[in-house]
């Protein structure tokens, strides 16, 4: 009996996956519909049977199904026979569902903060002028103590930034264009339903390491069917999920066995228009996450959508059938053939070609972690069951999960865009008083003025009546106005 996570069959016997070696990455591609989600289901089972969690993305909505025991049919049954399996069973395996919009799994937020400028920018597709005036948002937060919790506390930030730009100093004089440009992609953004996955409570990655009470690994499995059409979206979402967990997982060394599996579908968004800082940090990232027990497996249609620096890391190899009806394809084929060791016995440019549904060209990692000859090999057939689950049998397991106490219910708390707020409040409050005081105060000045103008003139006038008195006239005058105030 080959030890191990159990793939399938050759001609040379079983074929299977060193646990040893597992979190030395891995690759499953193939064309479309030749059986890249049977494998990654496989895989799965596998390693939630070993009692290691796995973190996998349901981009097609059909890997819900691995919650469910399988159906017994004639060409399953026929299936274990070719391959030998032994006490080969249909059950379901322990799942928790999530969903970043809350409607088919417990919710997934993180903060502004823990998303960082730099993968906050990609997501935002900035440039570099305006992922500066991004960063300049962070250090900012972080000189006030100030939390940017969600996709208001950027935008008030923003504003705040704007509006107060030359009270801030120098370095904050930036540009009013750049950050309506930013403003104009954070409303995007949001259309797009990203204020779902801004806020709190966020998510504690350990909850994703996980086992249930027989021991098995929790398979975490993402509602990715409605995200996948938003792909930047979607891919700075699972490379934040990278990021997090290397920079909180502790050193491990080179363990027996996985800590956690991590599983990327559609890995070709991931690299697809991203700049080099990016790319040299994901790079980083799959090189070094090894050692903290972490295996990621890219799932693509062929190892050309991978960068040579990741593919290089990417010990563990399942390629399903890639069709060559053009150059190019036939390009895609000869690089797939090529990331093989060879097989004396199989000429694997040809079998690429004509490989069946269900059918791959596998190598995995040996001892001393060297790659086994490449093989043609029957994959086995899942335990549970191929396809998705219904929407009661979802329900009762997210009913069921301990998670939705701590995820389900949002949390606003007093962050940036509350701070600010009470800022700028503050401020109107003081302007509002000084302009009332200062206009008392003109308005004393003004009656005193008008006091001493209106004492003048009846000075004027009783000098000018003193005057007439001296003249006949005046005295005409003056005895006729004290005779008609005497009468």
């Amino acid at each position: 009996m080959t030890e191990g996570i159990l793939i399938g069959g050759s001609d040379a016997g079983h074929v299977a996956l060193n646990p040893r070696y597992a979190n030395r990455h891995g690759l499953i591609a193939g064309a479309t519909g030749t059986g890249k989600t049977v494998t990654l289901q496989c895989l799965a089972e596998g390693f939630s049977d070993l009692g290691v969690p796995v973190f996998m993305a349901d981009v097609k909505g059909d890997l819900s199904g691995i919650s469910q025991a399988g159906t017994a049919n004639h060409k399953v049954e026929e299936r274990v026979q070719q391959i030998g399996i032994k006490n080969y069973a249909q059950r379901g395996y322990p799942v928790a569902f999530w969903d970043l919009f809350g409607e088919k799994g417990t919710p997934i937020r993180s903060t502004i903060s823990e998303m960082g400028p730099q993968l906050m920018s990609r997501l935002l597709n900035l440039n570099e002028t305006q992922e500066s005036v991004v960063t300049l948002i962070f250090q900012y937060a972080d000189e006030q103590g100030m939390l940017l919790v969600d996709l208001k506390d950027l935008r008030t930030s923003l504003e705040f930034l704007s509006e107060h730009r030359k009270e801030m100093g120098p370095g904050y004089n930036v540009s009013t264009a750049s950050i309506n440009a930013i403003l104009r992609r954070l409303l995007m953004l949001e259309r797009e339903g990203g204020q779902s996955f801004f806020g709190e409570p966020a998510l504690q990655l350990q909850d994703f390491i996980r086992t249930s009470r027989d021991g098995r690994g929790m398979i975490n499995i993402l509602a990715a069917d409605a995200l996948i059409m938003n792909p930047r979206v979607y891919s700075t979402f699972l490379l934040w999920l990278l990021s997090e967990l290397f920079e909180t997982l502790p050193e491990l060394g080179d363990p027996e066995q996985p800590v956690l599996v991590f599983f990327f579908d559609e890995a070709h968004l991931l690299f697809r228009d991203a700049p080099k800082i990016l790319l040299e940090k994901i790079e980083q990232v799959v090189r070094l996450i090894r050692s903290k027990g972490v295996g990621i497996y890219f799932i693509s249609q062929s190892p050309g959508d991978i960068p040579d620096s990741v593919l290089g890391q990417l010990g563990n190899r399942v390629q399903h059938a890639l069709r060559a009806y053009t150059p190019k394809e036939r390009k895609a084929v000869n690089v797939a053939a090529q990331s093989f060791r060879e097989n004396p016995a199989l000429d694997t440019v040809t079998a690429i070609s004509e490989l069946g549904v269900g059918e791959a060209l596998v190598s995995t990692l040996q001892e001393k972690g060297i790659p086994a000859p490449v093989q043609r090999t029957l994959v086995r057939p899942p335990s549970s069951r191929m396809g998705a689950a219904t929407a009661e049998e979802r329900a009762l397991i997210i009913d069921a999960d301990i998670n939705q106490k701590r995820y389900a219910e949002a949390i606003d708390p007093r962050s940036a865009h509350e701070i600010l707020m009470e800022r700028t409040a503050m401020r109107q409050k003081e302007e509002q008083e000084a302009d009332l005081a200062e206009r008392s105060a003109k308005a004393d000045k003004s009656v005193k003025k008008s006091s001493r103008t209106r004492e003048s003139a009846g000075e004027a006038f009783l000098k000018s009546v003193a005057r007439a008195a001296g003249s006949s006239l005046g005295r005409k005058l003056f005895r006729g106005l004290l005779g008609s105030l005497l009468k």
